[in-house]
Parts: structure tokens; C-alpha cells; sequence
């Protein structure tokens, strides 16, 4: 059976966005909103840009935990709690960090600190989540 991260245990994914990712997010979220598509609707906000999709740079954080955590075994979401403080613009190289602040040993279950920081180190989203760590089965 596979360990359980301590807490304490912080893994990192870090990825610059892209307009090809923002136009992806739009088509496969169904999110189309000029916002994050026409650069001219942008201007006129109060962000005065394109900004890409909050869950965009929200899935970020899924790839930290997904991929970095637990790489042995399989991490389920239980929950995440986000609460979105900056926008992100295209070109903006985001890093998701998840810190494991809890251990429930017996049903395998940790609690994180999930922010994710901008390449000034504005912290632009900042949460918790809670996942699953579920071994593999014998191949």
C-alpha cells in the first residue's frame, strides 16, 4: 500500500498561459465569454484585458495533485475550496502549490493548502481541498 504524504509535503506545477490554452478552456468548458476571447470586450472592463478563465488556472492545482502527490497511487478529489484574488492574463506563468496541513491515516484521506501564484509571486487563486490517496490494486 502506498505511504501517505506528511504534512508539511508541498509539490509545485508551474505553466505559462497561453493563448492556445485559454481558447481550449473556452471550447472544451463551453465558456465563451468575451471576457476571455475578444481583447476589445477586455479593454472595456474593469480589468482593461483578456483574462483567462479562473478554472483554467484552477486546474493547475488538479495537476499538482493529480500528478505530483501521490505518483504511485491514485488521488481523488473530495473537495476544493477556492477563492480567486487576481486575474490572470495570457503570458502569465502560474505555479500551483499544494501543501499537505492534514493526515487522516485511516481513511487516507489529506487535507491541503492549494494556492496558485503569478511570476511576480501575487498569489491569484489561494484554497483548500481535500483528496482521497487510493492505492493500486496489483497489476
Amino acid at each position: 500500500m502506498a505511504d501517505l504524504p506528511p504534512v508539511g509535503h508541498k509539490v509545485t506545477y508551474t505553466r505559462t498561459v497561453m493563448e492556445d490554452d485559454v481558447i481550449a478552456f473556452a471550447k472544451v468548458s463551453g465558456d465563451d465569454q468575451p471576457l476571455h476571447l475578444d481583447a476589445t470586450f477586455g479593454e472595456r472592463t474593469r480589468f482593461k484585458r483578456r483574462i483567462a478563465h479562473g478554472m483554467l488556472s484552477a486546474g493547475f492545482i488538479s495537476t499538482a495533485l493529480g500528478t505530483r502527490l501521490a505518483p504511485d497511487a491514485v488521488v481523488v478529489y473530495l473537495s476544493q475550496q477556492l477563492r480567486f484574488r487576481l486575474p490572470v492574463g495570457i503570458g502569465d506563468t502560474i505555479t500551483a502549490t499544494a501543501e499537505v496541513t492534514a493526515v487522516d491515516a485511516e481513511k487516507r484521506i489529506l487535507t491541503l493548502k492549494t494556492d496558485c501564484t503569478n511570476q511576480d509571486g501575487a498569489t491569484v487563486i489561494s484554497g483548500e481541498a481535500s483528496v482521497l490517496i487510493d492505492p493500486l490494486a496489483p497489476a
